[in-house]
């Protein structure tokens, strides 16, 4: 019994341990980034984590509306191409999930692994198809084109993940509803969307997060500054010859995580599993 508790307590330190580290590791670049945008000056190089004269020129900096700098402008592109990526992924996810969890056709299990082997294929080995496109369809700098791309590229490993979760939901809910008269669309939005909850907040998630932080793709349809989405413009500040900013790129990507942190707190308590236990009908 006592080499027991022994064994509990080291299992319980260990564990404590690699939580601490990696608490570490993630708070430690963030500190520096949120010292770094509130120290005076452009370069790193006399840098501290916590700044000896603090100032809030960086951030008034971004918001200033020079012609170089069009903050406010990129803020805007990326929070709509992020929340309409997020809206269109929740539908789109939501309604193919739901016919590969419930109904059972010619080539689905064909499609699901389809579905699967598309992740495996780089994003960037597509980016020469995407460009000639956009520039056959006269879309470039066109934001649409782009949010169906990343609503595209969100489906197949989405998909694959809400079917799963679908599946756990019991099947004889669906059956008690119709025996009450209910059709599939019914079934689907007042029974499995409901007790989907938890997933759609991760695919909601997803969908609001990938664009605000993809360079590689928005970089090849948008070229214009006018059109431009966060990444890309504060890449423009450190990539300069002249006149490179990473004081002001800092405190540009301090204020990425904002609407983040606001999607995260508002999803948080979807982010629980379970919600389908006890749901079948005694």
């Amino acid at each position: 019994m006592i080499q027991t508790k022994k064994q509990r307590f080291w299992r319980l330190l260990l564990s404590y341990g690699i939580l601490i580290l990696v608490i570490l590791l993630i708070i430690y670049p963030l500190l520096w980034a949120i010292g770094a945008s509130f120290n005076p000056g452009k370069s790193l190089v006399s840098t501290t984590m916590i700044p000896k004269n603090p100032t809030l020129a960086h951030y008034r900096e971004l918001f200033a509306g020079k012609p170089s700098l069009q903050y406010a402008q990129w803020y805007r592109n990326s929070l709509k191409i992020s929340i309409f990526t997020m809206l269109g992924s929740l539908i789109s996810v939501s309604f193919t999930a739901y016919a590969f969890s419930r109904f059972r056709f010619k080539g689905r299990q064909t499609s699901l692994i389809l579905f699967l082997l598309l992740q495996m294929i780089p994003q960037f080995s597509a980016l020469v198809a995407l460009f000639v496109l956009a520039q056959m369809l006269g879309m470039m700098n066109n934001h649409w084109l782009l949010i169906l791309i990343y609503i595209g590229g969100q489906i197949p490993m989405n998909t694959y993940l809400m079917k799963g979760y679908m599946d756990t939901i019991p099947r004889e809910l669906d059956e008690s509803a119709q025996i009450d008269g209910a059709s599939n669309t019914t079934i689907f939005l007042r029974i499995v969307l409901p007790l989907s909850k938890p997933m759609l907040a991760v695919v909601a998630m997803n969908g609001f997060t990938g664009p605000l932080g993809d360079f590689i793709l928005s970089s090849t349809i948008l070229r214009t500054p006018e059109s431009y989405t966060l990444p890309i413009g504060l890449y423009n500040l450190v990539n300069q010859a002249q006149g490179a900013s990473y004081t002001t790129f800092a405190a540009g990507s301090i204020l990425i995580s904002i609407p983040v942190a606001i999607v995260f707190l508002l999803l948080q308590k979807n982010f629980v599993s379970g919600l389908t236990t006890g749901g079948t009908k005694g």
